[in-house]
């Protein structure tokens, strides 16, 4: 990157709610919206994701939109059952980001090349509240889109080209705001409504 040149910070699905310093891309235009399209539209040759060049995004915020994509669209039906839209969708995050960089005193912390993913926790009531919610998320959820784990699991022929490390972290619900790491530990493990939301930072391989 030019020293004049800017990071390009995407904001999938933003609506109108676009986070500081970001662009968004959304089927419905917008202040800040420079990427106006059918984000769905993996197969038409000048779809929304085609005006994105591979490679040139530092950044995605993507939140409460994972949870509305549709495990196949009318049309274009699934191939042996594996060629699910979450796949697609996720095969573009990667194709657009940047290689990951991380911080220099923080190597846990990457720079570029990473996708912030917010949905309900599949063990919240907010992850079926919503009668256009179509898929459930839990942290494994994310293991499928990395080559190492596929292959270890044998489950290398899932039709995904991404290829992501992730770590996660909670929106912990209310009532456990107070108690001690343990206890929302276990909580998670054990009880229903223990976290409302999963934030999850996908990185680049």
């Amino acid at each position: 990157m030019s020293k004049n040149e800017k990071p390009l910070r995407l904001s999938i699905a933003c609506g109108q709610n676009i986070p500081e310093g970001f662009v968004g891309m959304d089927i419905h235009p917008g202040k800040d919206v420079k990427y106006v399209g059918d984000i769905l539209d993996f197969w038409s040759k000048d779809n929304v994701w085609s005006k994105i060049k591979d490679n040139s995004v530092d950044e995605i915020d993507c939140t409460m939109f994972v949870e509305h994509i549709p495990h196949i669209i009318e049309g274009h039906g699934m191939k042996h059952g594996f060629d699910d839209c979450f796949y697609l969708f996720f095969n573009e995050v990667h194709r657009i980001l940047k290689p990951a960089e991380f911080d220099e005193k923080n190597p846990n912390i990457p720079t570029k090349g990473f996708a912030r993913i917010v949905t309900p926790y599949y063990s919240s009531p907010r992850a079926d509240q919503d009668p256009t919610h179509v898929r459930v998320l839990s942290e494994a959820s994310y293991l499928y889109l990395n080559q190492d784990w596929l292959k270890a699991n044998k489950l290398d022929h899932y039709p995904t080209k991404a290829d992501f490390n992730f770590s996660y972290a909670y929106n912990i619900n209310g009532r456990l705001q107070n108690r001690n790491q343990e206890f929302v530990g276990l909580a998670l493990q054990t009880e229903l409504n223990a976290a409302d939301d999963l934030i999850v930072t996908l990185t680049k391989k």
